[in-house]
Formats: structure tokens, sequence, C-alpha cells
């Protein structure tokens, strides 16, 4: 089962996840939707928290394998 991190400060997104076996990073918008977003290292992963989430999800996660997320 995966561990939301509540995302302070984000007008796009309120939480996150990442599963580091199959890579993926996990992300609940603000509209309740959830995505996942596939072919992501722990490399990628600190980037992605270490910046402005909506704009790296623009200019890297969106190219990345993903699909809406079922829980």
């Amino acid at each position: 089962m995966l561990e939301w991190i509540p995302v302070n400060g984000s007008s796009v997104i309120v939480a996150e996840a990442y599963d580091p076996e199959s890579e993926t990073i996990y992300v609940r918008f603000t509209n309740g939707t959830e995505w996942w977003y596939s072919a992501c290292p722990p490399s990628t992963w600190e980037e992605f928290t270490g910046q402005s989430r909506g704009q790296y999800l623009n200019k890297v996660l969106k190219f990345k394998p993903n699909g809406r997320y079922g829980g």
C-alpha cells in the first residue's frame, strides 16, 4: 500500500508517493484524481520533490509512461 505524503504550498498537487521497487511516482491532484508516472529512478524522485512540482511534472514527468491510478 502506498504511503501518501501531503504536499504543502502547491496549487496543483496535494499528495505524492514513491515506489522505489517499480520506480514509480504517484501524484494526487487538487481535484482528487491520482496518476502514476513510471521509469522514475530515485534521482527523478529527488528532483521532483526538490523543486516546483507542477513545473517538473510538465517538463519531465508527463513525457514518461503514465496513467490514471485507481488505488
